[in-house]
């Protein structure tokens, strides 16, 4: 028998729909409360195991009063509201809730809503992970035997098979396409596209046309019908990679997308429902965004159903070495050069290295030494001189301009030259490449880059 659950919501036939429904997936129901008052005198008598929770009841008290009281007494709970404005969302964010369900909702949404929370409730309190994973298979391409890496292999696992909706959040090259693609691949949506939107490469004026499509005659230059990124999506996965820079104009017509499964494509009329799942990926701190006002709080909460956060290169040392192994095959072979291993020196540099350009900059490192080895073996790799050991082993302080050319030279590297654009050194260092060519000038570093 599963967990016992308390649903407290004033209207009788949804909490009665409610309480049908999760009985047929074999919850126990403790009962049900419209008001503050009754959910304590049931909380008192039967100790459930979770709480749901509507924000409006009964009474002077509220749903959100009742949550601060359950986070008190360490009892998990879920949101279940039809109120989503933005005063309201800021104070549920507050309590720290497991899930947020916006009414109606579908029983498997529900369902799956629970399962996950579960899973973060399980995690947060360190225990195992309880889930039936059906194999030990090993993930196309995701490499690695860290616990990081193993907690987001289980986290995959978990979420793959739902129609939940995925934020994987970490720095940039990490691998978060990576595991968007895993999450796609290990889904029922396997079978139909995977459709992979860059949003910080998208113009301004086309992102929407880009996205939903537009009927033909709809704005100067659309001579033709154009089927957007959902509709080729239909059936499949739409990853939205660098989500936090999506405009807020367009965040609204997202969030439609979200809640209502339906577009409407640019200078059209009529509303086309999508069949898609969506993955979001950010570099950035989307909390952040929302305090500063750029990124909207109920799509974030749209998004963040379950994250899944990459940990970055430097906290999976004991990973290194085998991606370097892997990328050393993959590349021998591209270039039919017998290169088999890397020396003990080699990687001990490798070790030593912080990688501020995650997994992608390791790749870069073994394509170029593959093609610069004229040996069965890379004896050694040329790292800039300033990361290459660690920090305690460096002797004589150096001057902050001197830190600053190092830094920016670091990023050059990471990003093969590239100073803007995706994957770019601007995009590393977080800084306008206006900024950043300033920068290179002042320091002599501006020649060959582009």
């Amino acid at each position: 028998m599963k967990e016992k659950i308390l649903i407290v919501e004033d209207e009788f036939i949804v909490a009665n729909d409610l309480k049908l429904m999760l009985m047929k997936a074999g919850y126990q129901i403790t009962g049900i409360a419209s008001s503050v008052v009754q959910a304590r005198k049931l909380i008192a008598e039967n100790k459930p195991d979770w709480v749901l929770l509507d924000i409006i009841l009964k009474g002077d008290l509220t749903g959100i009063d009742l949550a601060w009281e359950l986070r008190e007494i360490n009892l998990p709970f879920l949101y279940i509201s039809a109120n989503t404005n933005q005063s309201t969302l800021e104070a549920v964010k507050e309590t720290q809730p497991y899930g947020f369900m916006v009414k109606p909702f579908r029983e498997r949404d529900m369902i799956v809503m629970l399962d996950i929370a579960k899973y973060r409730y399980d995690m947060e309190r360190g225990g195992e992970l309880c889930v039936d994973t059906g194999n030990n298979e090993v993930i196309e391409g995701i490499i690695g035997k860290s616990k990081g890496l193993q907690d987001v292999v289980e986290k995959i696992k978990v979420v793959a098979p739902t129609e939940t909706s995925v934020l994987v959040v970490g720095e940039s090259g990490t691998g978060k396409e990576k595991v968007a693609r895993s999450v796609h691949d290990l889904s029922d949506r396997s079978a139909h596209p995977l459709v992979v939107v860059n949003c910080a490469a998208l113009p301004h004026a086309l992102i929407e046309s880009e996205l939903f499509g537009h009927e033909k005659g709809s704005f100067t230059g659309a001579n033709i019908l154009r089927i957007g990124k959902f509709e080729q999506a239909s059936g499949g996965t739409v990853f939205l990679d660098e989500i936090g820079e999506l405009p807020l104009d367009s965040q609204v017509k997202l969030l439609r997308v979200l809640q209502e499964k339906e577009i409407e494509r640019l200078g059209g009329n009529n509303t086309i429902k999508v069949n898609v799942r969506i993955v979001a990926a950010t570099n950035r701190s989307l909390e952040k965004e929302v305090a500063e006002g750029r990124f909207r709080l109920d799509l974030y909460y749209r998004l963040n159903v379950f994250p899944i956060e990459l940990p970055p290169l430097r906290e999976r040392k004991e990973d290194v070495v085998l991606l370097a192994l892997f990328f050393l095959n993959k590349y021998a072979a591209a270039s039919r050069k017998n290169i088999t291993s890397i020396s003990e020196k080699g990687l001990e540099q490798l070790l030593n290295y912080h990688w501020p350009g995650n997994i992608r900059e390791l790749e870069h490192l073994i394509e170029r030494s593959v093609l610069l080895t004229k040996t069965t073996e890379i004896e050694s790799f040329d790292l800039p001189k300033t990361i290459e050991k660690p920090l305690e082993k460096q002797g004589q302080l150096k001057s902050l301009e001197d830190m600053e050319r190092d830094h920016i030279m670091n990023a050059l590297q990471s990003s093969n030259g590239k100073v803007s654009g995706p994957g770019g050194a601007a995009e590393l260092l977080k800084v306008q490449p206006q900024t950043l060519y300033s920068k290179m000038k002042k320091l002599g570093i501006d020649k060959g880059y582009k």
